[in-house]
């Protein structure tokens, strides 16, 4: 069963804004495992990554422009 999209789309968006606030951060080789972290999805509910990735495999996607003006 897939996560619904929408707590997905939570938890990328709480990705990248942690990442972007988090200061030096380094990146995460091709290969290494992601750390664990919690974020709230959109209904507001905790979201843990471990708890998504026991269901199967995870894919995070990046709209890097898809909230700018451009």
């Amino acid at each position: 069963m897939r996560p619904p999209r929408s707590i997905v789309t939570g938890l990328l968006a709480g990705v990248l804004a942690s990442l972007l606030f988090a200061g030096a951060v380094s990146a995460l080789e091709v290969g290494q495992k992601a750390p664990d972290f919690t974020l709230n999805g959109t209904d507001g509910k905790p979201v843990k990554l471990s708890d998504l990735t026991a269901k199967g495999p995870i894919v995070l996607y990046t709209f890097i422009a898809a909230f700018t003006s451009t």
